[in-house]
């Protein structure tokens, strides 16, 4: 049968066998992760859980078919704006997926990670391209989910997987393809959209290209709790190696906030930890130039990169401060991302809050995240004023904390405005990103015989119907019509 024929239970009993087959293969899967992209074994066994989270949650949503959004008008004659015919609408898988796996996150936003799983909820088959750090995993996860699908009933090419990036390329420009999702570099991210959006027929590109992530701290919060501040930031920071796409790329502190010298020696106290794979270090290493090299700046940790014994190329957090005008001027060589550990302190003045929140707003045009430290019960005009510039601009906004770790959750918005991504409307993360991967489509008058089965009367997918039934008054807010 055709995945997108098939019925919401149907799906979510592939969803629910691909999360058993990972499960079950937890100890192969992993000791291949770790000798591909040398994260450590807990950070990899945590990743995997989350996939498997991430695979049940997306069955559960089909189990529940709110996702079909059915909404069926019955034909009404005396309709207030005239004859009403019979419609019925819901949501169609859009078909063919392109998911360009990333190198970060070898299982959570790879093979079989929340694109795949999201996609293949909707109904739709998925073409992967396999990201080139850890192929051996990439084959041997599709070998799992492959192996899912044919013991539920589906064809084993409703999931294949491509290694060669012109292969990739070619798919992009297939016709049948109806979609993408990326998550990776800027460059990459912009070249694929433009391949996407220069079809004869475009297709939706939902690209995550990267962020810089600002978080604000106001003195009060400062005075309150520096210390845990500190540790908080470094931890951020070099976590994962600093290789995060929501490591917060920028913290602002008011002037004489006097945590140089602990924030570099905690900076100091992380040793260093192995790069992805030696492209991510190569730029890592260019973008650290870069930023050492600035006017104005200062060297607060300077976490060098180093090639072990191994032959590993390994980065200690590199932090550096400089003054909010100093970044304005020097904001060509200081505000691209730097995917890594480094990360740049900015002075401004308290005073003048004012300048701080015109800053935020000029320099950071969409992030994926943005985060507020504040004082207990601190209420002030500009920090409302902040909140709605941060607001505009980023899909994240939170308090109190740190934007890596991203809650797998339906409330979650993995997304922000451009450059973040190429859709600030949709997520990659949460429940919410099936919606990328289906399309509307009403039926008007159809014989009952010829209707889909989630817009029949006798309704034998059990789906939530949401009815308008012949005769029933219309109420718009306090007006009955």
């Amino acid at each position: 049968m055709d995945v997108t024929e098939t019925s919401p239970a149907a799906r979510a009993g592939m969803l629910n066998a691909i999360a058993d087959e990972l499960t079950a293969a937890a100890g192969e899967l992993i000791p291949q992760a770790m000798a591909e992209t040398h994260l450590a074994e807990a950070r990899l066994a945590g990743e995997l859980k989350r996939t498997v989270v991430q695979l049940r949650m997306f069955a559960d949503v089909c189990a529940e078919g709110e996702f079909l959004d059915v909404r069926i008008d019955e034909a009404d004659p005396g309709f207030v704006l005239g004859p009403r015919p019979d419609l019925r609408r819901f949501n169609l898988p859009v078909g063919p997926v392109l998911v360009f796996a990333a190198s970060n996150f070898p299982f959570a936003f790879s093979v079989a990670g929340g694109d795949t799983a999201s996609a293949l909820a909707a109904g739709c088959p998925v073409i992967l391209k396999a990201h080139p750090g850890h192929p051996r995993l990439s084959a041997l996860t599709a070998q799992k989910v492959r192996s899912a699908l044919v013991r539920t009933g589906l064809p084993a090419d409703t999931f294949e997987v491509v290694h060669d990036q012109e292969a990739a390329v070619q798919v992009l420009r297939d016709e049948r393809t109806a979609a993408a999702a990326f998550t990776g570099s800027f460059t990459a991210g912009r070249l694929l959209a433009r391949i996407a959006a220069g079809r004869e027929r475009p297709i939706p590109f939902y690209g995550e290209l990267g962020s810089v992530n600002p978080v604000v701290v106001t003195p009060d919060a400062l005075a309150e709790r520096a210390g845990a501040i500190a540790s908080g930031f470094v931890a951020s920071v070099s976590g994962s190696a600093g290789q995060l796409c929501t490591k917060p790329g920028f913290l602002f502190l008011p002037d004489g906030h006097g945590l140089a010298q602990r924030l570099g020696a905690a900076a100091d106290a992380v040793p260093g930890h192995p790069l992805l794979h030696e492209g991510i270090a190569a730029a890592y290493t260019g973008r650290r130039a870069a930023v050492l090299a600035a006017r104005g700046v200062s060297v607060l940790a300077e976490g060098a990169v180093e090639r072990g014994p191994d032959g590993l190329s390994r980065a200690a957090p590199t932090l550096v401060e400089v003054g909010l005008d100093d970044l304005l001027d020097q904001r060509d060589a200081l505000l691209d991302e730097a995917f890594g550990p480094l990360s740049v302190v900015v002075r401004y003045a308290p005073d003048r809050p004012d300048l701080l929140v015109d800053a935020v707003g000029e320099l950071f045009p969409g992030a994926l995240t943005g985060a507020v430290h504040r004082g207990a019960g601190e209420d002030h005009a500009w920090l409302r004023r902040l909140v709605a510039v941060l607001r505009d601009r980023v899909g994240r906004l939170l308090f109190d904390g740190w934007p890596t770790g991203v809650a797998v959750t339906p409330a979650m918005q993995h997304g922000g405005p451009y450059p973040a991504t190429t859709a600030p409307a949709t997520t990659s993360v949460g429940t919410a990103a099936i919606q990328r991967f289906l399309r509307p489509v009403t039926f008007q008058n159809c014989p009952p015989e010829l209707l889909p089965a989630a817009l029949r009367d006798d309704n034998p997918w059990r789906v939530p119907q949401r009815r308008a039934l012949a005769g029933a008054s219309l109420n718009w807010g306090n007006h009955s019509v």
